[in-house]
């Protein structure tokens, strides 16, 4: 095959795949299927209009994050969890957190390594409210602070296992941005997170790893916070962007 054609098509194919994960990832954290409901390809591929095995690689991806699961019958059908499964999978990354920050702390070889960090958590702080203009820097400093604090841990099966946690709906530290910036609390909530932030820093830089690894765990917990708080309102849960996927 001509090379320039083999690029157009490998461009092309790679365009599909994305666009089929983020149609169906929207789709399925909308609630457009009902829990357990078969996913056909062939009825995604009339749907969408994207051929079958772009969407066959999304469902593989979206079995990867938790958001479907294979069916005994053959292909995917729609998950569904519970309020304990959300509560689980936010302790056991507060433990992964928490000891990313105990040996980033005792890892740490020279004070400056930490300087990413700090300099991520202080932008964060001048961003004084979040709106639609602020939203997504906030969101990528936040991630890019926990992404860090991992980094520091210089432990790549600790990396590995924490994605696998953090690519469930829920169990990213991201994933409740948006929801309690809508909250009454919302303010008290950004600056207990901003303080549990700059704790977790100034821990690591003087080598605290037991007190890095508590602050860590506790700031994981405020997840769980700000969840509690948003199911107990009606409008609240519906601004969730994966509240339909929860079962009370």
């Amino acid at each position: 095959m001509n090379t320039d054609i083999q690029k157009t098509t490998n461009g092309d194919d790679s365009s599909q795949r994305g666009r089929a994960l983020l149609l169906l990832r929207e789709m399925i954290l909308r609630g457009d299927f009902q829990p357990g409901e078969r996913l056909s390809e062939l009825s995604l591929v009339a749907r969408l209009s994207i051929s079958r095995t772009p969407i066959r690689l999304a469902l593989e991806r979206l079995a990867h994050e938790g958001l479907v699961e294979a069916s005994s019958s053959g292909g995917f059908v729609a998950r569904e969890f519970t309020i304990e499964d959300v509560w689980d999978a936010i302790e056991v990354r507060g433990v992964l957190e928490g000891t990313a920050a105990r040996l980033a702390a005792e890892r740490l070889e020279d004070a400056s390594e930490v300087e990413r960090l700090r300099s991520y958590r202080n932008e964060m702080v001048s961003i004084q409210e979040l709106s639609l203009d602020t939203l997504n820097r906030f969101l990528e400093l936040n991630d890019a602070f926990h992404a860090e604090l991992v980094r520091l841990a210089k432990s790549p099966m600790l990396a590995w296992t924490l994605e696998r946690v953090t690519s469930l709906p829920f169990g990213a530290p991201g994933s409740l941005v948006f929801t309690h910036s809508q909250l009454p609390a919302a303010v008290a909530i950004m600056k207990v997170g901003h303080d549990q932030h700059q704790s977790i820093v100034e821990a690591i830089e003087n080598r605290q790893g037991t007190r890095a690894e508590a602050i860590a765990r506790e700031h994981a917990r405020l997840s769980r916070r700000t969840i509690e708080l948003a199911l107990s309102d009606t409008h609240m849960k519906s601004c969730m962007p994966w509240g339909t996927l929860i079962r009370q």
